[in-house]
């Protein structure tokens, strides 16, 4: 049956003027991208379901006073409680499914850690918006049905974003256009009544809030987890493939820290500054572990400068993966941080700890310094390797001795050895880490190397003998950075255009209802002249002129002259309209602003299972570039289309009434007969 409903094979972006059209992947797809969401989806549901049964338990326990009853409640808080750390466990076991979003041509690798997207409910914004353009614009909102539905499937296609640059700017699209439509539809003093959904990535705990912020910081999440994706899907036995997930990484961590510095105080525990800071901190670790193998991936030659290189290279891994596992367990991001990813980040902190003082070893037992060698350089190598030599001995000295050469190698062998015993019973001790393959395979090929090496070397009175190698310097020539988001990259058209230009037709400002006003040019001259520039408003009226006698005023905007809007036109082209009319009669419509409202948000109320709290939440700031073109005539486009669902074109009734206005009804936009032709039918990418 779901064959039956794809296409042949993968259609092109529909083309329209100068716009293409995005769109998300099939959902309908059976890959293991999609499978794996679906069963977080379904997760979702399930803790939904028991935190409210819980709820309702401790409700119960509150008002209860007959002693056998309160046992029975306990009793059912107990196994509630059992089922929702199995349904933890069971979401975390998604969170740790690394092997669906790597790279298929990847044998012998470490697996990266990638976000899951966060799933939302359907969000019907149809009555809301209609009712609010009649009510506050005083337009018919039916000239709006086509804008609104495309918004609507905008959102739709963003649940299922492809796992590429296409899909990271659909969602920054969406993004873009929640500014327009923030400003547009959502004034600083009421609420809309549309209520916005949004599922935990980490906890599953559904967040729901009538305010279009939640809306907002949920997609900026959403594009920081589908750059993880992409990194981990690159092919890291190339080095353009590692590249590229090293820049998916510092990407990641950018619009993470963006979000975390806008959305200051959040509802979701995913989205909580505390939480977002160890996430950043994750995707940089991750992007480091990528500029390592890219040094190790040419090969590794016996070489001492070089093996000087890769030794502190790992020792910067290993030391930010350090860091990394202590933020992991501070409070309070421990409680809700999967176990199995604290495990892997203490794993590849012994594991890239254990690699340098290897290297460190190999290159301090297989080379001699040898008469005519550049016996400064190598000085001056070693004593950068560590903060301090060990005592008793010196950078020189040591070189020029073998056996001291020997036993400091030895020593450090010992301690990479060492390390590695401890990656491998940390990967032991959790559960979702022993069943990664590749894991095993690489931290035990590494550990035998290691252990094979000592043994070669190793001598009865080791034990007497060696001292304790000292740390390895960390030391890297590319330090990963965050890579801030540039949201202007991404060109987006305001659906609702067609109001006016947003400086002054948005939701803080007031103004009257449309006046006609019927009046004629005396001898050629106006009674007022002219300012601004889209819209333009009256300048100078003359108070006897015909004008001021049928109710114009001073610093009214004209919004259409004889049914002709011109809201987007420059005053040049207003008073060329005015001035063909001669002796006519002439009919012009205005409004008069009323007033300039606060433009500060209000508190609103936030409902979240389990954190019971009221939440004040400031504006994500995207600078709304209000200098369009103002000579560019409002297009006709296609609409956003999404699958498995039935168009959004529902002729929602308004609750408002229409008032007796003389309107021509517009032409009916044509609809496109399948509702998959604009859909990416690759779904190798979803």
């Amino acid at each position: 049956m779901t064959d039956a409903l794809l296409p042949a094979a993968p259609q092109p972006l529909e083309k329209e003027g100068n716009c293409y059209f995005r769109k998300g992947c099939n959902p309908l797809a059976q890959t293991g991208r999609s499978k794996l969401q679906n069963q977080r989806a379904a997760l979702n549901q399930q803790i939904l379901k028991a935190m409210r049964m819980r709820t309702g338990a401790e409700n119960l326990l509150k008002a209860a006073t007959n002693q056998k009853v309160r046992e029975q409640v306990r009793l059912e808080l107990s196994f509630l409680n059992s089922d929702l750390q199995m349904l933890k466990e069971e979401l975390e076991g998604l969170n740790i499914s690394v092997g669906v979003y790597q790279n298929t041509e990847e044998a012998f690798t470490i697996p990266l850690i990638p976000l899951g997207l966060k799933e939302t409910k359907d969000v019907d914004f149809s009555v809301a918006l209609k009712d609010f353009i009649l009510e506050h614009y005083s337009e018919d909102s039916y000239l709006y049905e086509d804008e609104i539905a495309d918004l609507m499937d905008l959102r739709q296609a963003c649940r299922t974003p492809s796992r590429n640059e296409a899909g990271v700017e659909l969602l920054l699209s969406y993004f873009l256009q929640l500014g327009f439509v923030e400003s547009r539809f959502f004034p600083p003093t009421r609420q809309m009544g549309i209520l916005f959904t949004w599922y935990d990535s980490l906890t599953g705990v559904p967040v729901s809030q009538q305010n279009l912020l939640l809306e907002k910081a949920s997609i900026l999440f959403n594009i920081g987890a589908l750059y993880t994706q992409i990194g981990t899907r690159c092919n890291r036995q190339t080095e353009a493939g590692l590249e590229s997930t090293v820049d998916a990484f510092q990407r990641a961590a950018g619009v993470l820290n963006y979000l975390k510095e806008t959305f200051t105080h959040t509802p979701s525990y995913d989205m909580s500054p505390a939480m977002l800071s160890v996430l950043v901190k994750m995707m940089l670790a991750q992007a480091q572990e990528s500029t390592f193998e890219k040094v190790c991936l040419p090969g590794l030659q016996n070489e001492f400068f070089l093996l000087v290189k890769v030794a502190q290279e790992a020792a910067k891994v290993g030391e930010v993966y350090r860091q990394l596992h202590t933020a992991m367990n501070q409070e309070p991001v421990k409680e809700n941080i999967p176990y199995s990813w604290a495990s892997l980040a203490c794993v590849k902190a012994h594991h890239y700890e254990a690699l340098a003082h290897y290297f460190t070893a190999t290159l301090l037992i297989d080379h001699q310094l040898k008469p005519g060698e550049d016996e400064d350089h190598q000085e001056k190598c070693l004593s950068q390797l560590y903060s301090h030599m060990p005592e008793g001995l010196t950078p020189l000295a040591t070189l020029k001795n073998v056996h001291q050469r020997q036993l400091l190698g030895k020593s450090h062998l010992c301690r990479a050895v060492t390390h590695h015993e401890e990656s491998m019973r940390e990967a032991s001790l959790c559960k979702k880490l022993r069943n990664i393959d590749v894991l095993q395979e690489v931290l035990s090929a590494a550990h035998e190397r290691s252990q094979l090496k000592y043994t070669q070397l190793r001598e009865d009175d080791d034990l007497l003998n060696l001292t304790d190698a000292p740390d390895i310097v960390s030391k890297t020539e590319r330090e990963v950075e965050i890579i801030v988001p540039q949201f202007s990259k991404v060109t987006v058209t305001d659906f609702f255009q067609k109001l006016g230009p947003l400086s002054v037709f948005s939701a803080n400002k007031r103004w009257t209802a449309p006046r006609s006003i019927h009046f004629t040019a005396e001898e050629g001259d106006l009674g007022f002249t002219l300012r601004g520039n889209s819209p333009v408003q009256v300048h100078f009226l003359d108070p006897y002129c015909s004008a001021a006698a049928a109710g114009t005023k001073e610093g009214d905007y004209i919004v259409s002259i004889q049914d002709v809007d011109c809201k987007w036109l420059t005053l040049s082209e207003v008073m060329k309209m005015l001035k063909s009319f001669g002796q006519d009669d002439i009919e012009m419509k205005v409004v008069s602003l009323l007033d300039a409202t606060s433009t500060m948000h209000s508190k609103c109320a936030t409902y979240s299972v389990g954190m019971q709290k009221t939440y004040s939440m400031i504006c994500l700031g995207i600078d709304v570039d209000d200098k369009t073109d103002k000579t560019k005539k409002v297009s006709k486009k296609l609409s956003f289309l999404s699958w498995g669902t039935n168009k959004n074109r529902q002729k929602s009734a308004s609750t408002l009434c229409l008032p007796s206005v003389g309107v021509t009804m517009p032409p009916v936009k044509k609809k496109l007969s399948s509702p998959f032709s604009l859909l990416n039918t690759d779904s190798s990418l979803y």
